[in-house]
């Protein structure tokens, strides 16, 4: 079991910026997973990687192949208080859910 979030590198966030957007990420997908996977993931250690994609249309695209193949996902955009414009959307969640699922659609992208 594994989650991954992905980046968009084109915005050039802050880490302090890039570490809220991963959480937020993070936690609206687990907030939208089933229990049972919820369960087995943190038994497991809570696996996640976070990865680096070019731009909104590669995210849009990454975001449409994990849908096809059954995957939770949460696009998040930012409220624009801080660092960005509103409205821009910053990352993707992805799962939890079985490794092997999610590296079929991910596991060509590079950690970020």
């Amino acid at each position: 079991m594994k989650q991954v979030i992905l980046v968009r590198k084109d915005l050039k966030l802050s880490k302090g910026k890039l570490a809220a957007q991963v959480s937020h990420a993070s936690v609206e997908t687990l907030l939208k997973s089933e229990k049972d996977y919820i369960k087995k993931w943190r038994g497991e250690g809570m696996k996640k990687s976070v990865l680096g994609v070019a731009d909104e249309k590669e995210l849009i695209d990454y975001k449409n192949k994990a849908e096809d193949a059954g995957l939770v996902t949460a696009l998040i955009i930012d409220a624009g208080k801080t660092e960005i414009t509103p409205g821009t959307t910053t990352c993707l969640g992805i799962g939890p859910d079985n490794e092997e699922k999610i590296d079929k659609v991910t596991g060509e992208l590079r950690l970020l």
